[in-house]
């Protein structure tokens, strides 16, 4: 009986190394993972920025237009506006 118990005794050790090394890789993994995601959202904010400037620099680009060109600028300054009202509401 104490020798089955030893047995018993060894084989939840030897488990309980088992999870705790899945547990660790699974720790690493997840770290790995969140420090990924960080560098997509910060590559998204990014392309952000960049479709905005190309949103403004064609507004600024007339294409043999002048009235279409003004338009775009009065629409962008029009929605600057509602930014604004919305930061101060």
């Amino acid at each position: 009986m104490l020798e089955e118990m030893k047995l018993n005794i060894s084989k939840l050790i030897a488990l309980y190394e088992s999870e705790r090394q899945k547990a660790d890789s699974l720790a690493i993994m997840l770290s790995q993972k969140e420090e990924e995601a960080k560098k997509y959202q910060e590559q998204i904010t990014d392309l952000k920025i960049q479709i905005d400037q190309l949103k403004l620099r064609s507004a600024f680009v007339s294409e043999g237009d002048k009235g279409a060109a003004r338009e775009r600028i009065s629409a962008l300054i029009k929605e600057i506006d509602k930014c604004i009202k919305l930061l101060e509401g």
